[in-house]
């Protein structure tokens, strides 16, 4: 399994335990729409570009900041790749960073570098984007 994929699933977990369940369900009529929206982003097997499942309707900004609060701060996971990383429970090290920068064909900068880094993290954005996730336009500088 690749980083990105790593990604995406922290992200699908996290919003099918804790970004979902926070939204009030106000009316009987609303909450089954907003269920069944939700609900192929944690269980729906089906491939998309790269073998996974989409990000349905996974709201990356929200579930960020929930992780961010959870964790205290969440350190600069907006600008830094090595801190979503961390947010994530994933590996930032200077090799895990290469091979995601591999997965994803990011080439600026030499590995490690801060213009790699942010690269990095615009690549993983737009990524999640294209992926079915809402990013807002803040994660994408």
């Amino acid at each position: 399994m690749g980083i990105f994929s790593s990604i995406m699933d922290k992200l699908r977990h996290h919003a099918g335990g804790g970004a979902q369940q926070a939204a009030p369900q106000t009316t009987q009529q609303g909450a089954p729409a907003q269920q069944q929206q939700f609900q192929p982003a944690s269980s729906q097997q089906s491939s998309s570009a790269g073998g996974q499942a989409p990000l349905q309707n996974v709201d990356v900004g929200a579930v960020l900041e929930q992780l961010a609060q959870k964790k205290g701060g969440g350190g600069n996971y907006r600008e830094s790749i090595v801190d979503l990383l961390k947010l994530l429970d994933l590996d930032s090290s200077l090799d895990a960073r290469k091979n995601l920068a591999a997965e994803l064909d990011v080439h600026e900068g030499q590995s490690g570098t801060a213009e790699q880094n942010i690269a990095l993290h615009k690549a993983v954005m737009r990524k999640l984007a294209e992926n079915g996730g809402k990013v807002p336009d803040s994660l994408r500088h």
